[in-house]
This record gives C-alpha cells, sequence and structure tokens, in this order.
C-alpha cells in the first residue's frame, strides 16, 4: 500500500517532532517513533477504526495526545492530519475537499 501525507498533515507531524525535542532532548524521536507505529497500525489494519466521516478513519497515538486521520482505499493511504487531540476538533475537514 502507498502512503501519501497531505501537506498541511505533513508540517504537523514535523511541528509535534519540532516541539516535543524543544520540551526535551530525545522527546520528539519518540514521538516521531509513535507517528510512525500508528501509521504501520493504519496500513496493516486500514478499517479497524470507526468512520469519522465518509472514507476518514482516525487511529490514536499511545503516548501522546494524537491521532492519525487518514483515507484508506486497496493502493493507496493518505493521512489527512496528525491532529493533536486538545486543538479544536474537525479543522481538518477542509482538507478533504
Amino acid at each position: 500500500m502507498r502512503v501519501e501525507f497531505h501537506p498541511d498533515a505533513e508540517a504537523e507531524l514535523v511541528a509535534a517532532v519540532d516541539y516535543y525535542e524543544s520540551s526535551e532532548p530525545g522527546l520528539g524521536f519518540e514521538f516521531a517513533l509513535e507517528a510512525n507505529l500508528a501509521l504501520e497500525r493504519a496500513v496493516k489494519y486500514p478499517t479497524a477504526w470507526a468512520l469519522l466521516d465518509a472514507n476518514l478513519r482516525r487511529t490514536l497515538f499511545r503516548r501522546f495526545p494524537y491521532g492519525l486521520i487518514y483515507s484508506a482505499n486497496a493502493e493507496r493511504l493518505v493521512v489527512v492530519a496528525v491532529m493533536n487531540l486538545h486543538r479544536k476538533p474537525g479543522y481538518w475537514r477542509e482538507r478533504t475537499k
């Protein structure tokens, strides 16, 4: 399965890694590992999580208050947002239009 990131989702991932790394050295790396694990779960089990909207699903990070919002079909998985769960819900919906 091919994985793609919406440009804003990629920017969110980089910003979160930078934020955690500036908070504590090494924490940004740990966040990146968690993001990778969430992505691996989504790729391995793309329909395991409840639908949020149309073809969008969310898998949660285990250690950090983040979720990975994505859509998937047989050929590709598109990450729409690397969502901070404390941020305004649904802010990413415009990215799906």
